[in-house]
């Protein structure tokens, strides 16, 4: 026998029980621990306090819209190094394997209840969310699709800015996303902006926040400077639900919150009310 084996059974000690990696979770919110599975099986909202985790754009995909029915756009596009910045396409090409995504959103078109859609979706998950040329270019491109196919155009936002490894170039995508937008608004088209956790910085400034409707999930962080930047610049104390979805909701910033449970009915009825019934097409 083991010295460590004896010492154990002599000072009453336990062995520490281990679990395979990925199997536990804890929620952000309430901090109590769940198998991983019961979890994602409930969209990934904690069954204790309704506290929303974050999806992958595919999870996304496998709630919202009509299974089977996605088919996705502009995957060959990729992202190069303009600045030249350190390490930077080494760690797009780690979250690439990571994650399954080209970059970091995936767009495409499907069927939400029936009804024709495009769909972009951003994942945190690749370098926080965070707006590249690629990203901007492919958000574009689902935009000028959405138009020319005569579909509503809807987008899950979740995102840190845009990309400082891009400089300016990551800044022009803000107006180019928002030119595509009002071509589209333009056409009659109705377009969704879907903000989940975190929304920030170039995104939240842009398309994010120019819906037709500007829904978002509970507690979604959103907003552009960071709190402590805030308080630093008006040398006053922020409330302390300061850029939560509620806090936008109550000062006219959103036009609704939607539990992720309720999302894809609410929303789907919002397109049918808007393609069938003609808000915007008549």
């Amino acid at each position: 026998m083991a010295i460590r084996d004896l010492f154990s059974k002599r000072t009453g000690a336990k062995e520490e029980k281990s679990f395979p990696a990925g199997m536990m979770l804890k929620c952000p919110g309430c901090r109590k621990i769940y198998v991983a599975k019961e979890v994602e099986q409930n969209a990934k909202v904690c069954p204790h306090c309704q506290h929303h985790l974050k999806m992958t754009a595919y999870e996304r995909v496998d709630i919202f819209l009509d299974e089977g029915t996605f088919e996705s756009f502009d995957n060959h596009l990729k992202t190069t190094n303009p600045l030249g910045f350190p390490s930077y396409v080494e760690k797009v090409e780690v979250d690439k394997q990571k994650t399954g995504l080209n970059e970091a959103v995936l767009t495409g078109r499907g069927l939400l209840k029936g009804q024709p859609v495009v769909v972009a979706i951003m994942d945190s998950h690749f370098r926080m969310g965070s707006m590249g040329s690629v990203v901007g270019e492919k958000i574009t491109r689902a935009i000028e699709r959405a138009t020319i196919e005569g579909v509503p155009f809807i987008i899950f936002t979740a995102s840190g800015g845009a990309r400082m490894q891009e400089g300016v170039l990551s800044l022009m995508q803000m107006a180019k996303t928002s030119i595509a937008l009002k071509r589209h608004s333009e056409a009659g088209l109705l377009y969704i902006s879907i903000l989940t956790h975190p929304t920030t910085g170039g995104v939240s400034a842009s398309f994010a926040s120019i819906g037709d409707y500007n829904i978002a999930e509970p507690q979604a962080l959103i907003g552009f400077a960071g709190r402590r930047v805030i308080e630093q610049t008006v040398r006053e104390k922020l409330p302390d639900d300061f850029q939560t979805a509620e806090f936008l909701l109550e000062h006219g910033q959103l036009d609704a919150i939607f539990h992720r449970h309720e999302m894809r009915d609410k929303v789907a009825t919002i397109v049918k009310l808007h393609t069938e019934g003609g808000f915007l097409n008549v």
